[in-house]
């Protein structure tokens, strides 16, 4: 069975998370996704590993399904091999700072000289236009600046972040997006083109429903800690044997859920009819909230969703971290699988989350550094093992 995106050549300039998650994406699609890096290797490689000289876990979690090939783009060499390169690529993702690649004589107009059909991909920030477009952004600074994290914590508590990379890897993946629309696009035009993907305006896409309130004239707009201000029971309910982790999120969002949730609670307080109104439950929020927790606190977490979600209440047990790298379902579907890396053994790690019923995805490791020099490079630039070793020697690769 072949890939959804087999004979695309993705050249992956990008380092830590947000650029190299879109390549990790189209490398789970079945594109050929080759990670350049500097001969020293891309800094979360070894700058974020415990151990010395052993590729980080951040950097095998972010480069799956990629071959790796080390070019010093500072040397006349070096840059000529990437051009070598570019003619053969679809795809070019990068996530230098402004003007770095102009700078190194490979932005787009370059590129497109060398290869009308090639597609630049930019990571930014905050864009390449605007009062921003200087200023360097990490995951968390994306959040702040995307509103998400002012809706974020407990009403009567600061702005607090998210655990999860929606600065990061979101980016990655709407990049991912409008990568895969150029594809399409240049499969008209016969001509690639720009694309360029900022995380602050990520952030506010994904935020933007939960800006409603702002139309209403509510400004700003609070922090609302765990309850929906829309339904009723819904909020994180505490569990036995009351670990740091022994929760479930229980969401109530319709009469048929309300009528399974008082079946399986069974509480002669649920029976009052005018419960059955939304509203009314909404007003009477904490205290539903205390009968709920009252039946959670007799059973565990996982109990507590079977019951429910047999019942047709949307109901999610809190997982640690064990708990979704073991879990029967995930690694059911395929979306937590075991690969062997050559340095840190056996590993769990998350696949790929997008099933094509005509396209398989099998995860593999991320590359060692350099690991694909001799294929990637004998067969597009003609390099043998003499030159190879003479190019290392020279600090080029």
């Amino acid at each position: 069975m072949g890939t959804a995106l087999e004979g695309i050549r993705v050249l992956d300039l990008s380092f830590y998370e947000a650029g190299p998650s879109c390549a990790e994406a189209l490398a789970w699609l079945g594109a050929e996704v080759i990670k350049i890096e500097a001969p020293t290797g891309e800094p979360a490689r070894y700058g974020f590993s415990e151990k010395p000289g052993v590729d980080s876990v951040f950097f095998c979690l972010m480069n799956l399904n990629k071959k790796s090939v080390t070019l010093n783009l500072k040397s006349q060499r070096g840059r000529g091999m990437f051009q070598a390169l570019a003619k053969t690529a679809d795809v070019v993702i990068e996530n230098l700072g402004p003007g770095a690649m102009e700078r190194l004589g490979l932005g787009h107009d370059a590129l497109a000289k060398i290869n009308p059909r090639i597609i630049t991909a930019s990571v930014k920030g905050f864009g390449s236009e605007g009062p921003y477009a200087n200023y360097k952004s990490f995951e968390m600074i994306a959040q702040a600046m995307g509103g998400v994290m002012s809706l974020t914590g407990s009403p009567d508590g600061p702005p607090m972040r998210i655990e999860s990379g929606i600065g990061d890897t979101a980016t990655g993946l709407h990049a991912a997006i409008g990568i895969l629309g150029a594809i399409v696009q240049r499969g008209v035009t016969g001509v690639g083109q720009r694309v360029e993907v900022a995380q602050q305006d990520v952030v506010v896409n994904l935020t933007r429903i939960h800006f409603r309130d702002h139309y209403l004239g509510v400004s700003p707009i609070p922090r609302k800690g765990n309850r929906s201000p829309n339904a009723a029971p819904s909020n994180l309910y505490r569990c036995h044997p009351f670990g740091p982790n022994d929760y479930v999120f229980i969401h109530v969002a319709n009469p048929e859920m309300w009528k399974g949730l008082v079946k399986v609670l069974g509480q002669p307080e649920l029976a009052d009819p005018r419960l059955a109104d939304r509203a009314e439950r909404l007003a009477r929020g904490a205290e539903l909230d205390a009968i709920v927790e009252a039946w959670t606190g007799k059973r565990t977490k996982h109990e507590v969703m079977e019951l429910l979600g047999a019942a047709g209440v949307p109901c999610g047990a809190v997982l640690d971290s064990d708990e979704v790298m073991s879990n029967e379902h995930l690694r059911g579907r395929g979306m937590i699988v075991d690969v062997e890396h050559p340095t840190r053994g056996r590993m769990p790690m998350p696949g790929s989350p997008i099933r094509l019923s005509a396209s398989s995805t099998e995860v593999t490791r991320a590359p060692l550094l350099g690991e694909h020099n001799a294929e990637i490079l004998g067969k597009v630039c003609g390099v043998g093992a003499e030159e190879l070793a003479k190019l290392k020697a020279d600090g080029v690769i």
